[in-house]
């Protein structure tokens, strides 16, 4: 899972460094509005989904 998946106080799991989580998340946001919304991505789950499908023969 990236960063863009997770909330901004678990991108330090992504980027090891808390002040670069932190500029970050900073620049990103500068100007910005923030809409959380509460769910998955819709890239997620499709991720999530074709994982999960058995294999095809080819």
């Amino acid at each position: 899972m990236g960063a863009s998946d997770e909330s901004f106080g678990g991108w330090t799991k992504t980027f090891t460094d808390p002040r670069l989580s932190v500029a970050i998340v900073d620049r990103l946001t500068c100007n910005g509005t923030i809409i959380e919304t509460g769910t998955d991505s819709h890239r997620l789950v499709g991720t999530r989904a074709r994982a999960e499908e058995p294999a095809k023969a080819g």
